[in-house]
């Protein structure tokens, strides 16, 4: 696992995909996928839209992941 994932597991994340992002608590790396728990689907243009249950994204979709400071809000 790379340092910023270790690092960044159980802290409030958002993952950018070329076409959208997501805000949530990076849960667990499991392979080539990274699980979200309490995640929102951020879109250009649209509100915030809640998620239910556990986001999976696979790692080759990610651009960037940043990693917000400790009180941080998605």
């Amino acid at each position: 696992m790379f340092a910023w994932r270790r690092t960044a597991v159980r802290k409030r994340v958002i993952v950018n995909l070329a076409d959208k992002a997501f805000s949530g608590v990076l849960w667990a790396k499991r392979g080539p996928l990274l699980v979200l728990r309490d995640a929102e689907l951020l879109e250009p243009g649209r509100a915030p839209q809640r998620m239910d249950g556990e986001v999976v994204i696979e790692r080759h979709r990610i651009e960037f992941t940043q990693v917000l400071a400790a009180g941080g809000g998605g």
